[in-house]
């Protein structure tokens, strides 16, 4: 049997890594843990105060925008956009986020590295109150390329199964409120890697007063304390996240049958580093919001009757938000 050395596992990189991220972990922690980290599974509790809970699980992964991560060497950002793909996704349904768990593969342990992809996931799951749980970190040569690094995710949350947001009560008349993404989020990269090569632009060349790999890289907007305050003052009828699929096909896939889909282009502004990237690859209307989110990270529907109260919560908040488009009546889709 070989030894993790003669395999070429680093072990010293590893307990490394472990020590490096032990305060990063506890720093999540959530009252309803059980145990520490270290052992073969994480425990936890639910909350308090839920009278039927209902618990929610996704995973995601940060797919090929980590292709500039490597190339920059710009990680920590990289941790953010794993949590937030998942969590985003959990809000959908009216969950509370309870804990994240996550993967790390690479050909070979570097633990800077992964400290700092480690180091954007605890400080994601503190933003929005969920326990780094556990996870798993995999070093297999001759699987990955040297040099390769792959991250994904998995979250679980609660909800009580009364206040469940799943779009049965989305309605014809109900109105789209779209909330402002950060930019690209994590969705749309081989694309973009795509269009970089093909106009030659460098990841360090300006834009906007900083290295253009600055903007690419900017993390997922997370989006769970923004929805939990949102459900204390509203009825939220629908809930998309805007991912792979773009605005369209997200928001289209929370609608009941009689139901279509109006979006009002140019109801909302279309941060200037997209539009950069749509006209370098002579993208159509089609193809632009298939592949991006077009400047929207997430979509509310609610009912018509709250959309200025809504609209000026908003605002109140400084959060930029925006009435896109509203529910029709017809066959679940949208209008052309």
């Amino acid at each position: 049997m070989l030894t993790y050395r003669e395999a070429g596992v680093d072990m010293d990189a590893g307990d490394a890594f472990v020590e490096a991220i032990k305060p990063l972990v506890k720093a999540t922690r959530r009252s309803e843990v059980v145990a520490d980290v270290g052992g073969f599974a994480g425990l936890h509790k639910l909350p308090q105060g839920y009278k039927d809970p209902v618990l929610v699980a996704c995973n995601d992964g940060v797919g090929t925008k980590i292709e500039l991560a490597k190339q920059t060497g710009q990680w920590e950002g990289i941790g953010v956009d794993c949590v937030a793909m998942c969590v985003n996704d959990l809000i959908c349904s009216g969950a509370e986020p309870l804990f994240f768990l996550d993967y790390l593969a690479s050909a070979k342990l570097d633990s800077k590295i992964l400290t700092e992809i480690v180091r954007g996931i605890a400080r994601a799951c503190k933003e929005v109150g969920c326990t780094l749980l556990g996870g798993e970190t995999a070093e297999m040569p001759g699987v990955y390329l040297p040099g390769s690094t792959d991250v994904a995710g998995f979250a679980v949350g609660v909800v009580e199964r009364s206040k469940i947001i799943d779009g049965k009560k989305i309605q014809p008349g109900d109105t789209l409120i779209g909330i402002a993404s950060s930019g690209f989020h994590s969705n749309g990269f081989s694309l973009i890697r795509k269009i970089l090569e093909n106009q030659k632009w460098s990841l360090s060349q300006m834009w906007e007063g900083k290295p253009l790999y600055d903007a690419l890289l900017t993390p997922t907007r997370l989006y769970p304390p923004l929805v939990a305050a949102v459900k204390q003052e509203f009825s939220i009828h629908g809930i998309a996240h805007i991912t792979g699929g773009g605005l369209w096909e997200n928001t289209e896939r929370i609608l009941p049958e009689n139901c279509t889909l109006q979006i009002e282009k140019g109801s909302w502004p279309i941060p200037p580093l997209l539009q950069h990237f749509r006209k370098a690859g002579d993208l159509s209307d089609d193809e632009f919001y298939r592949v991006f989110n077009a400047g929207i990270g997430l979509v509310l529907v609610i009912s018509n009757t709250e959309t200025d109260t809504i609209l000026k919560w908003m605002k109140n908040r400084g959060e930029n938000a925006y009435r896109i488009g509203t529910i029709k009546p017809g066959r679940a889709g949208r209008e052309a």
